[in-house]
């Protein structure tokens, strides 16, 4: 038996048509959010070194905030009259990037390598919020609020990477390893 992806209806205001086009944003939303969680999790297990709990707790609220804007997000596709996938299996078939590589690393590390898992997720979002505009201002404004989070706490991480002169010791980094490797590098030095 098949089950239906989409009702026949959508919120007022907007064409069928429209809600499929803002699920279908929403979806892949949903799909970076839940993968986001699931590294900030493996990262609250996996940080050690110098300034273990201060990493391990500052990460515990961003989880669950994401949690938050993963739930929204699929009450809100569900609203529009779609069905909204939270199974891995979907993620994986549907995600455009790799699978987080960090397993135990140090502090330093992880941050730097989540630096760049933040960058993409927030340029991700700002696309969706771009393609969302002209359709639906509900929508839009959703995930605006949830790009001013992502950002504070990419800012909360990469206080940890910059130096006094404002510098990040991952600058130039367009990997988390490579991130990774220079926050590593730079922590040593200092």
């Amino acid at each position: 038996m098949s089950t239906p992806t989409s009702a026949r209806y959508t919120v007022p205001g907007l064409s069928e048509a429209e809600g499929e086009k803002l699920a279908g944003i929403l979806q892949e939303r949903l799909h970076a959010l839940n993968d986001l969680a699931l590294t900030l999790k493996h990262v609250h297990w996996n940080v050690v070194g110098p300034h273990f709990i201060a990493v391990h707790e500052m990460i515990d609220p961003q989880i669950d905030e994401v949690r938050e804007f993963i739930d929204e997000t699929a009450e809100r596709i569900a609203t529009l009259g779609a069905s909204p996938n939270g199974l891995v299996g979907q993620l994986v078939k549907a995600r455009t990037w790799d699978d987080y590589s960090l397993g135990r690393a140090t502090t330093n590390q992880h941050l730097g390598a989540l630096n760049e898992v933040y960058v993409g997720v927030i340029e991700d979002h700002r696309k969706a919020q771009e393609a969302s505009a002209d359709i639906d201002a509900i929508t839009e404004d959703m995930l605006i609020a949830q790009i001013k989070s992502l950002e504070l706490f990419q800012w909360f991480v990469r206080a940890h990477l910059e130096n006094t002169g404002g510098e990040l010791s991952t600058g130039g980094a367009s990997t988390e390893v490579g991130a990774a490797d220079q926050a590593s590098d730079a922590a040593s030095e200092g």
